[in-house]
């Protein structure tokens, strides 16, 4: 990361005596760098050219052959690496987040490591057993960097559950749920005494090695959970695309039994939900109505989703309805919904339910607030805001300057690991990095100002 030597900056706390608008218009850039600014504007350009999203992985490889491998990879941490990443060594990360914290805002770091279907060596056991190792690791990371004395300071990180069962399993269970007879094999109970017992579920409808992966599965999502329990980190749940999310959600379902007691504290473990999936709304009422039967804690993560475009090319090839909104608008309003839903949860139940309003959208954050406000939720309590790192900050650090919790995703690791994950990560992406004209003007007039000589 590239930064600039700042002063600890104060955090205030919204005003007591009515709701204030928050101001997004780029004036906590000044709590930022020149160089930083600069480097923020030149990146997000270039990455809402959509030539160099659609072939960023050929791009990466002819920069390689043509300059080298050495100012190829000096360049891509100078750039689109040191915007979007925090390090590869954890001393990389100490330092990004420190900078962060220095702003007001708190990592959630995400390992960016994803199965590779044609790939033998990234479907095997020991890739996921190597991914579990590498999940412990950043339990304990998560743990180190944020101070958790006090009610604010919750340590997350990102899980995703297929870099610890493969794909094809989560297909094949998915599939399963969705038969009218799914259910009486496949239930949250059956699954979390499996994962205590560490005995083999023997499912009818998967082969000898396919329950053997599931048990290995179940022990290694177990095995993260309790760490992180025992760590006092909060994992939320990445969701993915729609043919295995019914299997994620029972997984999710199963850890919540055993982990999201209000009496241990919980919720540990917080699903996502995506909000430009027609059934998100359904979906979320009957979670949260069903946790709250079983006397559980509930914590989400509400996004608006991120593979609009591959979810309705799917669903055209195989000529099934299509799951996902119409447009945007549609999006943002059942967006709006959920956020509602859930906050008046929040209200009405306290602390055992949880709620990260993950969205770059102004509108929706500032929805948020005031219904934060008129709800009687405090802004450091169950509620808490996530952007990712590189993108939004004129939301991210007003946010933060205002007394809220904020945290910026923050993926970490080697560079030829990661800069492939970014970019396909970017192609599920596309209209938000096409989306962030607002923020390119408002680096811009802030540079300009700086340029200038001109005051706030």
């Amino acid at each position: 990361m590239l930064w600039t030597p700042l002063s600890l900056c104060c955090r205030s706390r919204p005003s007591a005596g009515g709701w204030q608008p928050l101001r997004f218009d780029g004036g906590a850039f000044h709590l930022k760098g020149t160089a930083e600014l600069a480097r923020a504007l030149l990146v997000l350009r270039v990455c809402a050219w959509p030539p160099l999203v659609t072939h960023g992985l050929a791009f990466q490889a002819w920069s390689q052959r043509l300059l080298g491998s050495r100012l190829s990879r000096t360049l891509l941490r100078a750039s689109i690496y040191g915007q979007f990443v925090a390090g590869e060594t954890a001393e990389e990360v100490r330092d990004c987040v420190q900078q962060l914290q220095a702003l007001g805002l708190l990592p959630l770091l995400a390992v960016p490591t994803e199965e590779e279907p044609d790939s033998t060596a990234k479907t095997s056991e020991a890739w996921y057993e190597g991914n579990l190792r590498t999940m412990l690791r950043c339990v304990d990371l998560s743990r180190a960097l944020v101070d958790t004395r006090g009610p604010a300071r919750n340590s997350l990180m990102q899980l995703k559950v297929t870099a610890l069962a493969s794909t094809r399993l989560c297909k094949e269970l998915s599939a399963w749920i969705q038969r009218p007879a799914g259910s009486s094999q496949l239930s949250p109970e059956r699954l979390a005494e499996a994962m205590d017992s560490g005995q083999n579920l023997r499912l009818s409808y998967l082969s000898a090695d396919q329950n053997q992966h599931l048990q290995a599965s179940l022990s290694r999502l177990h095995h993260v959970a309790q760490h992180a329990r025992a760590q006092h980190v909060r994992l939320l749940v990445d969701a993915e695309y729609t043919f295995i999310n019914p299997a994620l959600s029972l997984l999710v379902a199963a850890l919540a039994l055993r982990w999201n007691r209000p009496e241990e504290g919980g919720p540990w473990v917080w699903n996502t939900y995506q909000a430009y999936l027609k059934e998100t709304q359904e979906r979320l009422e009957r979670d949260a109505e069903a946790a709250h039967k079983a006397g559980l804690a509930f914590g989400v993560k509400l996004v608006r989703g991120a593979y609009l475009e591959k979810e309705r090319a799917m669903t055209q090839l195989h000529g099934k309805e299509d799951c996902t909104q119409p447009d945007y608008e549609a999006t943002s309003r059942s967006y709006s919904r959920c956020l509602e839903l859930v906050l008046r949860r929040v209200s009405r139940h306290g602390p055992p339910c949880h709620l990260m309003v993950a969205s770059h959208n102004e509108e929706s954050v500032r929805q948020a607030t005031k219904r934060m406000w008129e709800l009687g939720i405090p802004p450091d309590g169950p509620v808490c805001f996530g952007q990712l790192l590189g993108m939004c900050d004129h939301v991210s650090l007003a946010l933060g300057q205002a007394g809220y919790v904020v945290y910026k995703s923050i993926p970490y690791g080697c560079l030829e690991e990661v800069i492939p994950y970014l970019i396909r990560r970017a192609q599920e992406n596309r209209s938000v990095l096409q989306g962030v004209r607002r923020e390119q003007e408002l680096l811009s007039q802030e540079l300009w100002r700086r340029l200038l000589g001109r005051k706030v």
